[in-house]
């Protein structure tokens, strides 16, 4: 569509702590992006320009917040109390949208933003921009049913769903995890939702194993198993598990490791782990903007499981091992359950974590490893294809001048 007007797709990524918002975020800004379509990024992540960001992609910085409790919030950066935070921000995100003129906005995860922020620009959006089409991205898996829907009736979500979005695009699999059913949907909002099935990463790309492996000095025979805490906010018990099993069996661990501490995680905390590491010869690395190509190089991955790390583990086909988190929310958990019944991933419950039982779970996985790979390579990641099938609809819905009228026909990946 060379000349054609530009498409403007506005995206908001809250933010509030890890990395697994804008990682999303941007993996679908940069497959939707094309010469006609800009991507804006409205996000709170402080480190979201250590991402490579792709031409017709950039994005707006809105201040930072950090969760204190699963309702209170504070200034992550600046010293203003948490309304006034939350005011800048809610502002930020309304004028942006009123600058920008988006065609369609995405909103990921909270239906209404941190603390409803988002609120006053779906309603706007609503009253004075009517060809603007509201997206809801849901990730897979929130939490418990009970706890969700406990959620959304406090916030009052479900009766802003119908009213004030066109679509509801559930990045995951109904056959997997039936988020419309445990978290009840309004009946109304039914025909609205869209599962796209699970978003893939970057592919993989040839010699790139090999480069990877001679970079980190993993010889072709040798094995390495990669340990990643996403943000790593969270992730220092994962690691004192890992480091304790290297203390356990000091002499009987035949692979490589390479550990992604994360960049949250505090520094005294990343040069401990790094002091302990270097006694096993273990190389580790607070962050890293391509997760997805030491995967490749990987023959094994240990994390937590958020739903980024899957995505990159799925995509990769890399035999993983989940120790999942389950405070403050159960996602992390229920996930590595779900998958495990579809023997794609294999999963140890965070309480039960041992040396023993760690290095058992490692010589598990390696020694049937082509079996998690022959089974993931098989299960078909949909997530971006079918999210741009829907871009290209609203797309020609726009050149073509239409207003929007009735829904048209979705598509429900099972």
């Amino acid at each position: 569509m060379s000349g054609s007007p530009a498409f403007n797709i506005l995206m908001y990524s809250h933010d509030t702590y890890g990395l697994g918002h804008i990682r999303r975020t941007m993996a679908i800004a940069s497959h939707l992006r094309d010469e006609n379509t800009n991507i804006l990024i409205l996000t709170g992540s402080p480190i979201a320009g250590r991402f490579p960001f792709p031409p017709q992609v950039d994005f707006v910085r809105i201040p930072g917040m950090i969760k204190k409790t699963n309702d209170e919030y504070r200034s992550l950066s600046i010293r203003i109390d948490d309304e006034h935070a939350l005011g800048i921000r809610t502002n930020i995100i309304l004028a942006t949208a009123q600058t920008f003129k988006p065609n369609l906005f995405i909103v990921d995860k909270e239906p209404l933003g941190l603390k409803r922020e988002v609120l006053p620009t779906l309603e706007w959006l609503s009253d004075h921009s009517p060809t603007t089409r509201s997206i809801l991205g849901l990730r897979d898996i929130l939490d418990e049913p009970n706890v969700v829907r406990k959620d959304w009736e406090e916030k009052q979500v479900y009766e802003h769903l119908d009213r004030l979005y066109d679509e509801i695009w559930v990045y995951g699999d109904r056959s997997i995890y039936d988020p419309v059913e445990l978290y009840q949907f309004p009946t109304e909002v039914h025909e609205k939702v869209v599962f796209t099935g699970y978003i893939p990463r970057v592919e993989k790309c040839y010699g790139l194993r090999e480069k990877i492996r001679k970079q980190f000095r993993v010889m072709p025979d040798d094995k390495l198993v990669l340990v990643t805490t996403g943000g790593g906010g969270d992730g220092a018990e994962l690691l004192e598990h890992f480091i304790s099993m290297h203390d356990y069996f000091p002499t009987s661990l035949p692979f490589k490791s390479l550990v992604i501490t994360g960049p949250f995680m505090p520094k005294p905390k990343r040069k401990e782990f790094r002091n302990k590491a270097k006694r096993f010869g273990i190389k580790t690395l607070p962050f890293h903007p391509r997760l997805e190509e030491l995967m490749q190089a990987a023959d094994m991955t240990i994390s937590m499981g958020g739903y980024n790390t899957i995505c990159e583990i799925l995509t990769q086909a890399t035999p993983a091992l989940i120790i999942p988190r389950e405070t403050p929310r159960k996602e992390q958990l229920i996930r590595a359950q779900c998958l495990k019944q579809r023997k794609l991933i294999d999963y140890l419950p965070w309480n039960s974590v041992s040396p023993q039982l760690l290095r058992e779970k490692i010589f598990e996985i390696l020694s049937h490893s082509s079996d998690y790979s022959r089974t993931m390579s098989a299960f078909k990641l949909t997530g971006l294809e079918t999210m741009h099938e829907r871009l290209e609809f609203f797309k020609t819905e726009y050149h073509n001048g239409n207003q929007i009228g009735s829904q048209p026909e979705l598509i429900l990946h099972s």
